[in-house]
């Protein structure tokens, strides 16, 4: 039986990774969760999961939390000391990565140090701390699972495979919801339309993100990390139907894709399972309804922010968490009606442009750099509503 802590609990991976759990009795025992504020779907996991520790953001949630159950055995801890306490439980064989970005950072990290199997859906912190994360899975002899679909379709069709063999990955993108609209009128959408994903589930953030293509920017610069490979060797294909999640290349011309329904349940449970293959409940692709598979490159011009992603990978050091730390600030603001949608990427490429690049050694290095890049953001952002006014 496996051991589970799981960041980011209440999200939609979190939320996804207890439905698998739940699927699998007698496979895993849920040792420990980590959450924010969001009390009382966490409470409805603590009772029916008991775990040994929970984790929230502040005290005023933990004492909601024991007005809403009564707790038990249950130990509650507050703020990043507890996150980092149950991505660290002696009782958890895998650590499930999820929370939503620069938030679960740390905690990941003090997992690897643990030498903790990481399931990884926080993308986030292989886009600011890369090098130091696979380093330290190294040298502790923990796993980096990806959960997010392109990555664990990556991650399966390299299985057994040389890196010399490889030519390159491509991942593949919806093209979210204006993958069609006129560029023109992109000052007028709304954060509602922006939310509205044609194929996936997600949770706010990271929907946004695919809106503005940033997150399959980010997902450039996490497979970087993962497979060991550099930026011109990671490409990016727009894929309506989404279900082709990536492909490899391999040098002699063979394309491996990894297909599959849109449900991160499977990625989900790959992850978990790995290295075995459990069977699902879950329904797989009709091949016999006619499936469509279509292709095409990407427009940067549109989607300016997918180029960004490729730039803070090729420079390098603090750029990437620069870059992490902007998106979030930016999104951020334009969830709150405080920026238009265009300025999301405009906000972000000003910060890089004021940011020269510096070595990144420690995680002390990464957090400099994002605090940096967040007062760096807020400032553009707030000198950008003064000048709409």
């Amino acid at each position: 039986m496996k051991g589970l802590s799981i960041l980011g609990a209440t999200g939609s991976v979190g939320t996804n990774v207890l439905r698998v759990v739940d699927a699998f009795p007698g496979r895993f025992t849920v040792v420990g969760l980590s959450a924010g504020d969001n009390v009382e779907k966490l409470a409805e996991q603590v009772a029916r999961h008991r775990p040994r520790l929970v984790s929230v953001r502040s005290a005023a949630t933990r004492d909601a939390l024991g007005r809403l159950l009564d707790l038990g055995a249950t130990r509650v801890v507050v703020g990043e000391e507890g996150a980092v306490e149950v991505a660290t439980h002696p009782d958890a064989d895998v650590v499930v990565a999820s929370a939503v970005g620069a938030v679960g950072l740390v905690p990941t990290y003090r997992a690897l140090q643990a030498g903790k199997d990481v399931a990884l859906a926080n993308k986030e912190t292989l886009v600011m701390a890369g090098e130091l994360m696979v380093a330290e899975a190294r040298a502790r002899g923990g796993k980096l699972l990806p959960i997010d679909s392109e990555h664990c379709a990556l991650h399966q069709c390299l299985e057994g495979r040389r890196p010399d063999e490889v030519r390159r990955l491509v991942l593949t993108a919806s093209g979210g919801p204006f993958r069609t609209r006129a560029r023109e009128s992109f000052d007028r959408v709304t954060p509602a339309e922006a939310l509205a994903h044609p194929t996936w589930s997600m949770g706010r953030k990271i929907t946004i993100d695919s809106a503005t293509l940033m997150n399959k920017g980010l997902e450039v610069i996490e497979a970087r990390w993962l497979f060991g490979v550099s930026a011109g060797r990671v490409e990016v294909l727009i894929h309506p139907q989404s279900v082709v999640h990536s492909m490899v290349e391999f040098v002699d011309g063979t394309v491996l894709a990894q297909l599959g329904v849109t449900d991160m349940r499977l990625p989900i449970q790959y992850a978990l399972s790995y290295p075995e293959r459990w069977e699902a409940a879950i329904p797989g692709i009709d091949f016999s309804r006619g499936l469509r598979l279509e292709f095409e490159t990407p427009d940067h011009e549109r989607f300016p922010c997918l180029g960004l992603a490729y730039r803070a990978l090729e420079g390098g050091g603090s750029l990437p968490a620069v870059l992490n730390a902007a998106n979030e600030e930016a999104v951020g603001a334009f969830l709150d009606g405080r920026i238009g949608f265009p300025a999301i990427p405009e906000a972000i490429r000003e910060v890089m442009d004021d940011h020269p690049p510096r070595t990144v050694a420690t995680l002390d290095d990464v957090l400099a750099a994002d605090a940096w890049a967040r007062e760096r953001t807020r400032a553009a952002l707030k000198r950008r509503a003064m000048e709409t006014v």
